[in-house]
């Protein structure tokens, strides 16, 4: 089990408690928790896990794990996120009965589509109806709070006992953690919580209930699909939902140098392989280039390393064709899927099925090619970058942000937290598997600001410099997540590229408009975050931030970014808006035309 990292935040220390040998039921819990050696417990407060909360401040000491305020359930479920994204650790995320459960429903979805581990805690009014308090009580009691989330949660549990309670924490923590990865709920008695005991219960060793390792793959299938790679003239590799291991990441490109394998990346996922690698195929976006596109077409066999949306991707290279090339999937998703969801895509084919994580079944083949000889080097398709002209006067494009960017911190490790829908993927190199974290799973608005804190806080330990670009929608929907990094002093730079648009749906609506042959000039009726424009930096402020803007041109983003780099090197989050121009990347319109074309 990980040690917890070194203490770098701030903490409100408590007044020391009694030396009264009084034990609460919570008290048992919390101690589950400490032994779990969860550092940090995200939460708003609230009545139903009132016991819970004295215990963690006044048994515990608000230590290990230390308590980080939100102003929102949805931020402590999105911080979590965003910290196991780095760490791949879950963080305990404690929602408050069924309202607060409802609030954070989003930001669980999230983390489930996005298959990362997260320990979500909540409470329930009391079950004992002859206990509740009047009015309150009622409203916030259910009798299956779980069925809320359920259809996006691994596992849930109401335990009816103090020792119900502890062993529910480990099995939660032990299938959080077991890949496919996602979010866990338990839910506490209120009134089991507050329960007098007469002493604490032994605690469990947690050593004794860690998750199991990835299955080793079958030896058939693993000679046939080393047997297939080894033959291959054209192989082309899908690098998808792998970890954020270094040592993960050098297996993967000795692999594909064994092969010749072009490699295929996605901007929804964290970076995979680099970019800047002969055989990296082409700059990764939401939906493929066509040029990337004729890449994979080109394969005679595919290596899925449990890749987002397998079947649709191989649709968007041979259309309504046969897929004629031979597809090899490593992946253990399909444990995970259900009925009510349909994040686990379209049904892709699969001529040989590794069952096992990503990194094992790299290893495994990498041992079973070791007698392969590389092919000569040969020209790997690589699509030509976009060139990164100079920024010209005047609102900016997203581009430009990203050269003025790169520019002022090409001497820096930077870890891109999030990126906007109209990035492009020839707008930044990444070379390390922590340069870039991907997107939040489920594709809504509002997750941006609290997994970037998460993130960062996750880095804080470390040489790196977090870094987000976020859309202004994204920050206004979340803005108040941005306050726990001030509270707790988690220092990050924020970019927030504000085109003062929910822009994403201006294109909807211009597409829809020439359907029907109506005016396009309309498609920004209902979208425009304009006249008034909020004043972002101000929103910032108001959080405890330091921030600057609106910045209006290439010039001035240059002026600011040294003074957002000093802020961050005092431990102070930063938030930077910067105006830019209505615009999207070619990779973005492609996938919102082809979307278009397949609903008609």
């Amino acid at each position: 089990m990980s040690n917890p990292p070194p203490r770098l935040l701030h903490r409100d220390e408590p007044v020391p408690s009694s030396s009264d040998k009084t034990y609460w039921g919570s008290d048992a819990i919390a101690d589950m928790l400490r032994a779990l050696r969860i550092p940090y417990v995200l939460l708003n407060p609230g009545a139903s896990f009132r016991g819970l909360h004295d215990s963690l401040v006044n048994h515990l000491g608000n230590d290990d794990p230390q308590m980080l305020l939100v102003l929102h359930e949805e931020h402590a479920v999105a911080m979590a996120h965003g910290y196991a994204k780095v760490s791949g650790q879950p963080l305990a995320a404690i929602l408050h009965s069924n309202v607060g459960l409802m609030h954070g429903s989003m930001a669980i979805f999230d983390a489930w589509c996005d298959r990362v581990p997260v320990l979500v805690l909540g409470a329930t009014g009391p079950v004992d109806a002859a206990k509740r308090r009047p009015w309150i009580d009622w409203l916030h009691t259910a009798a299956d709070q779980a069925a809320l989330v359920r259809s996006f949660t691994k596992w849930d549990a109401q335990p009816a006992s103090v020792k119900a309670a502890q062993e529910d924490l480990l099995r939660a923590w032990r299938i959080t953690r077991t890949a496919p990865c996602g979010p866990t709920y338990v839910c506490f008695d209120a009134a089991l919580q507050e329960a007098r005991l007469p002493q604490l219960p032994a605690l469990p060793d947690p050593h004794r209930y860690e998750p199991p390792a990835s299955p080793a793959p079958s030896v058939a299938d693993l000679n046939r699909a080393a047997q297939w790679l080894g033959q291959a003239k054209n192989p082309v590799i899908l690098a998808g939902r792998v970890s954020r291991s270094l040592e993960g990441w050098h297996e993967r490109v000795a692999l594909a140098e064994r092969l010749g394998a072009k490699v295929i990346t996605d901007l929804k996922l964290g970076a995979a392989f680099p970019t800047t690698h002969a055989l990296h195929a082409g700059p990764a976006g939401m939906f493929l280039t066509p040029a990337v596109a004729a890449v994979l077409r080109s394969a005679d066999v595919v290596l899925s390393l449990d890749w987002l949306d397998l079947g649709g991707t191989l649709k968007q290279a041979w259309g309504e064709e046969p897929v004629n090339s031979r597809v090899i999937q490593v992946s253990v998703d399909h444990h995970i899927h259900n009925g009510w969801s349909m994040d686990h895509q379209s049904l892709p084919p699969a001529d040989c099925f590794i069952s096992c994580e990503p990194e094992a079944g790299v290893s495994a083949l990498l041992q079973a090619l070791s007698s392969h000889t590389p092919p000569p080097q040969r020209d790997a398709g690589v699509v030509a970058q976009a060139a990164r002209a100079v920024p010209e006067p005047g609102r900016m494009r997203v581009a430009d942000l990203a050269f003025v960017l790169r520019e002022c911190l090409q001497d820096k490790q930077v870890s891109l937290l999030r990126l906007p829908l109209s990035w492009a993927g020839d707008l930044w190199d990444f070379e390390h598997p922590l340069d870039f974290l991907g997107y939040d799973g489920g594709g809504g608005i509002g997750s941006g600001p609290g997994m970037v804190v998460g993130g960062a806080l996750a880095l804080q330990a470390s040489d790196r410099l977090p870094v987000a670009i976020i859309g202004d929608g994204d920050f206004l929907m979340g803005v108040t997540a941005f306050w726990t990094a001030a509270n707790a002093r988690i220092p990050f730079v924020c970019l927030v590229a504000n085109n003062r648009s929910f822009f994403n749906d201006e294109l909807h609506q211009e597409r829809v408009a020439k359907e029907r042959g109506r005016p396009v000039e309309n498609r920004w009726i209902g979208q425009r975050i304009d006249n008034p424009a909020p004043d972002l930096a101000a929103m910032a402020r108001a959080q405890g931030l330091t921030a600057f803007g609106p910045v209006q041109d290439a010039q001035q983003l240059r002026e600011v970014l040294p003074q957002a780099l000093a802020a961050f090197g005092r431990g102070e989050p930063v938030v930077i808006d910067v105006l830019v121009q209505t615009g999207y990347s070619p990779a973005m319109a492609q996938g919102m035309t082809r979307s278009a074309k397949d609903s008609n």
